[in-house]
């Protein structure tokens, strides 16, 4: 499995239909309208995510 950067997943939940609740610090907190559930995305500057993040 390849790592990727937070941005670029970011990007990828945006088209999956997630949709951008807040920012705190650098972390970006998605949420989806129908579901109670969300996703926290650490975004640090371009550096890729460790595997299994």
């Amino acid at each position: 499995m390849k790592s990727i950067s937070g941005k670029k997943l970011c990007k990828i939940v945006e088209q999956k239909g997630w949709i951008l609740k807040k920012i705190t610090g650098s972390h970006h907190i998605y949420e989806k309208p129908d579901e109670s559930k969300i996703i926290s995305i650490p975004v640090h500057r371009n550096q890729d995510l460790k595997i299994g993040t």
